[in-house]
């Protein structure tokens, strides 16, 4: 939900449940799980491989011990006994679907492609087949409103969907950019985290799908992240900074800021303005400032801008609304990077050596099987979204600033074809998180009023 000034609100029910979205996902997500290991059960007329099943189960908690598991135990009564497991609910296909549909038939055809299995003749068994499609898409007729809340200045803003950023496509969805379209001079929409994973995907997949096109693109970058990036230090998620990484060091900027020169490099290859927001922290100093804004600038943003929104609000985004204002009014020559109809390998190496900065690329025999197979199911032509960690533009979290030269390792490729897209799975991927050694669940609680504390 954001901090400081920069928040969207009621804070609580947004970090919550707010109207059920994910869990109506989760529940859709679940019933199709439930319906296929039945129909096993039940006598299996449509020939399931038991070996070759791609649907697992999730839920909306990071909770390691689920990653692998085995079910069916316990007898006779309680199923076939099979190899499975539970990933985060907004990796589910039906997360995606719900950010790429246009409309609640859309919808419904897109639940109805999703591949669970292969029969024993190699065949995709879908969950058309199985007969879940349309329950599934029941259970989805209200998570397919976006919700409206408001900044804490009572800007518009829309809630909706959130498809995980390195599995899926990591954007808010097709329906709230629409709607907002109607309503606004100008939309600001979000694409998770680095603009190698979520922007990449913005204008391969959701642009391609949706036929919408930006005018300009802000890329957001830090003091902290760019000195990270020089390799200087070591970050690790829900740990303290390092007392060195909050002191002035623009040497540390400077050779950090080679991945904000990158990603800037990679927003132009789309033929769009860029805008480079700094987003300021109590730490940091004028010298680093001024080192951001002339690589930047020197990379080829129209500009580069500090963002004080957090500290000061609306009238601390001032300078960034103008400079934004005056880029999406610039031409503009969109182009997608690769050719739909490339094959499988051509785009994954396109997006490696244009995007990430790789040399080559190499292949699992299990993505070269897969690859085989889906150019023979004729899933070829769909776009890709690419899986690999958002730590780093390669797929090695520990490799920092702009790596070049390296080999980006394709371990598998799997689909999404209610989406509408392909996965290829770069290193090593997690689709369940697991829980820090504090939780922040730790300080949740509801004071004496009833109210809740701890969130923030």
């Amino acid at each position: 939900a954001g901090g400081g000034f920069s928040q969207v609100v009621p804070m609580e029910d947004f970090n919550l449940h707010l109207t059920g979205d994910v869990h109506a996902v989760g529940l859709a997500h679940n019933l199709c799980a439930a319906f296929l290991d039945n129909h096993i059960y039940k006598g299996n007329k449509l020939n399931i491989d038991i070996d070759n099943i791609l649907w697992r189960r999730v839920m909306d908690v990071s909770d390691r011990a689920l990653r692998n598991i085995e079910i069916g135990l316990g007898g006779k009564q309680d199923g076939i006994p099979r190899k499975s497991g539970f990933d985060i609910t907004v990796a589910s296909e039906v997360m995606a679907i719900l950010a790429l549909t246009s409309d609640l038939k859309d919808l419904r055809k897109r639940l109805g492609k999703i591949v669970v299995a292969f029969n024993v003749d190699g065949k995709p068994v879908t969950t058309e087949d199985l007969k879940v499609a349309g329950a599934m898409a029941v259970l989805l007729k209200d998570a397919i409103k976006p919700t409206l809340m408001q900044a804490l200045e009572h800007t518009p803003c829309f809630v909706h969907a959130g498809p995980f950023a390195n599995i899926a496509h990591g954007n808010n969805s097709i329906i709230a950019d629409r709607i907002a379209l109607k309503l606004s001079d100008y939309v600001v929409t979000e694409s998770g985290f680095g603009a190698d994973c979520g922007a990449e995907k913005f204008f391969n997949i959701k642009c391609r799908i949706s036929g919408l096109v930006p005018n300009a693109v802000v890329v957001v970058c830090s003091v902290r992240a760019l000195k990270m990036h020089s390799g200087d230090f070591k970050v690790v998620a829900g740990k303290p900074l390092s007392e060195d990484l909050l002191r002035e060091n623009t040497d540390a900027v400077e050779r950090g800021g080679c991945n904000l020169e990158k990603q800037i490099e990679n927003m132009k290859q789309f033929g769009i303005p860029v805008v480079v927001s700094i987003n300021k922290f109590t730490s940091d100093t004028k010298n680093e400032i001024e080192a951001i804004r002339k690589k930047a600038i020197a990379a080829g943003a129209e500009d580069a801008v500090l963002s004080e929104v957090w500290e000061k609000g609306g009238e601390g985004g001032r300078d960034l609304a103008k400079a934004v204002d005056k880029a999406a009014n610039k031409p503009s020559n969109f182009k997608f990077l690769y050719d739909i109809n490339a094959s499988i390998k051509q785009k994954i190496e396109t997006i490696a050596t244009k995007i990430y900065g790789a040399k080559d690329v190499q292949y699992d025999p299990e993505a070269e099987k897969k690859i085989a197979l889906y150019t023979k199911l004729g899933y070829d032509k769909l776009p890709l979204c690419m899986a690999k960690t958002h730590l780093s533009l390669s797929h090695d979290p520990n490799l920092k600033g702009a790596p070049k030269g390296f080999t980006l390792p394709v371990r598998d490729v799997r689909a999404s074809v209610g989406a509408g897209f392909l996965y290829p799975l770069c290193g090593t991927m997690r689709t369940m998180p697991g829980l820090p050694s504090e939780p922040a669940g730790e300080r949740i609680d509801l004071d004496q009023n009833g109210k809740i504390v701890g969130l923030f």
